[in-house]
């Protein structure tokens, strides 16, 4: 077990390690068992792994890269550093898309170890914004809208909220959002990777 030298318990790296193995095995949709079949490692020695019960070997590690199909460093990058736990509002980034009228902040950005994000979503009085689809199947949205008016499309169904209404989904094709006025709408996104 990585214990530290005063013996408190495991390491914090070791801990953020044990989740990313465990998100990586989940974002595959991969039981114990398939990992077990596809690495050669067996699954009481993963499932260890995944719960810090265990500090990794560099072997086991080299296994698991190969089956994820990452760098050894790509995985270790992903877990050396313990996500900032406060974004000031003078840290977030702000992206505005001109021509449709958007404006996007990154209130909580996505972090290694973290499966959520949190964003302020912007649409001037008129904005109609149509995506083909979402960055990854599945993607989970929480849509809070906290002024103003939002017309959201998701699989043909389309859904009007008002300040204080939320929308709950899992994106698996093309979604539309309009703001259709007379007041520009402002609104809080949460994202959770599957």
């Amino acid at each position: 077990m990585g214990i530290d030298d005063e013996g408190a318990g495991p390491d914090p790296v070791d801990l953020r390690l044990a989740a990313r193995l465990s998100e990586l095995r989940a974002e595959q949709g991969w039981s114990l068992g398939e990992l077990a079949d596809r690495s050669g490692v067996s699954r009481s020695t993963l499932s260890r792994a995944e719960r810090a019960e265990t500090s990794p070997t560099a072997a086991l590690l080299n296994r698991l890269c190969q089956v994820y199909g990452r760098t050894m460093s790509q995985l270790l990058s992903e877990v050396e550093c313990e996500p900032v736990s406060l974004v000031r509002a003078a840290e977030q980034s702000v992206w505005a898309d001109g021509t449709s009228g958007f404006v996007r902040r990154s209130v909580s950005p996505p972090a290694a170890g973290l499966r959520g994000e949190l964003v302020e979503g912007r649409l001037t009085a008129g904005a109609d914004i149509a995506y083909d689809g979402p960055s990854v199947p599945g993607l989970e949205q929480h849509i809070w809208v906290l002024d103003g008016t939002l017309r959201i499309t998701d699989r043909d169904v389309e859904h009007l909220l008002a300040a204080g209404d939320c929308l709950r989904m899992r994106v698996w094709g093309a979604t539309r959002f309009r703001c259709p006025g007379p007041e520009d709408v402002r609104y809080a996104l949460v994202v959770v990777r599957p």
